[in-house]
């Protein structure tokens, strides 16, 4: 893992350090996907993150809000130094993202309830379809909110609508196996109508090579990423307590040292 990818893992420690929250394992296990996307892959930068032809990034996953909010740390939208009441009654920064607070721009949704950010990002889709501005829009789902319903009824309406300018990104952290055996994701998806690529989502070239392999042919995408919880540190790998868990101060020393020993 090379050293951006530690740094971005180790700003996310920082944040959930302290605001007391967050889901670690979740946003590890999709670091590497919202930087390929950031760095490598959209049309979106701080200067332009008003513009109506501008790609966009919904984070359905809400619970790895960290991760993203680490990326925009880097990228410049945000300074890591108005985090320092993250958290607090009147923070803007939440453990979720929420659009209302962002007026400049750099936040594309409000996300907390499982199965909103994919039928969010489908307008978004349409109506740059609609608009015919060329955008992107670009949804991280986690692999177990497709147990909800909005997600297979939202994968109709893309394909009936031909949304070729949708891709959803599925970070397939082998959560949903614990609730119902979903069976071939990308066979299912195939059959709704998306073209759909498998990547490492730990590899950045397999995931720049998976979102840069598609055509405006007038299907949907979706990219399955493979990741693993808490990629990046050993203990968040390996205890499930960190599911749901802020380090404390002496935590985050042990967890930042594991992260850039990795």
């Amino acid at each position: 893992m090379d050293a951006k990818l530690k740094a971005l893992r180790q700003t996310c420690l920082k944040l959930s350090n302290i605001c007391q929250d967050g889901n670690l394992q979740s946003a590890f296990s999709c670091m590497d996907t919202i930087w390929c996307l950031y760095d490598k892959i959209m049309n979106w930068s701080k200067e332009t993150a008003k513009d109506d032809a501008r790609d966009r990034f919904v984070i359905s996953k809400g619970q790895a809000t960290l991760a993203l909010y680490a990326v925009l740390i880097e990228k410049g939208m945000f300074d890591m130094a108005d985090f320092q009441d993250m958290g607090s009654f009147h923070s803007r920064y939440c453990i979720q993202t929420d659009l209302t607070k962002f007026p400049e721009g750099g936040i594309e949704n409000c996300a907390g309830s499982l199965g909103h950010g994919l039928p969010f990002a489908a307008g978004l889709a349409y109506a740059a379809k609609l608009k015919k501005n060329g955008s992107m829009v670009y949804v991280l789902t986690g692999d177990g909110e497709f147990c909800e319903g909005t997600m297979w009824e939202t994968c109709l309406f893309a394909s009936a609508k031909k949304l070729d300018n949708l891709c959803v990104i599925i970070d397939d952290n082998h959560s949903v196996g614990a609730m119902i055996d979903m069976g071939d994701m990308k066979v299912k998806l195939e059959s709704f109508g998306f073209d759909v690529h498998r990547a490492d989502g730990h590899d950045l070239l397999e995931l720049e090579n998976a979102f840069s392999g598609f055509e405006r042919n007038g299907r949907p995408k979706a990219v399955i990423a493979s990741t693993v919880r808490g990629y990046g540190s050993r203990t968040l790998t390996e205890n499930d307590v960190w599911f749901h868990k802020a380090p404390d101060d002496n935590e985050l020393v042990m967890l930042c040292r594991e992260v850039q020993e990795f």
